[in-house]
């Protein structure tokens, strides 16, 4: 993980059927990630987005390689 991603810890997610998600973007502030989910929204209306708060990405990577 990056510098700057560790900077940026909320996330704009999206959720698949089999359990799966991609993250559509990183955010340093709540308001930015709302804001751009809004419009997310309004492009993908049957999307199943949502934001979330992940500071610890880089510890789980280290635990899911172990």
């Amino acid at each position: 993980m990056t510098y700057a991603e560790r900077l940026s810890p909320w996330c704009i997610v999206r959720h698949f059927p089999n359990m799966e998600y991609q993250i559509i973007g990183r955010f340093r502030r709540r308001s930015d990630a709302e804001a751009h989910l809004q419009a997310l929204r309004r492009l993908i209306p049957n999307g199943t987005l949502a934001i979330i708060f992940n500071p610890l990405v880089e510890q789980q990577e280290q635990l899911a390689s172990n």
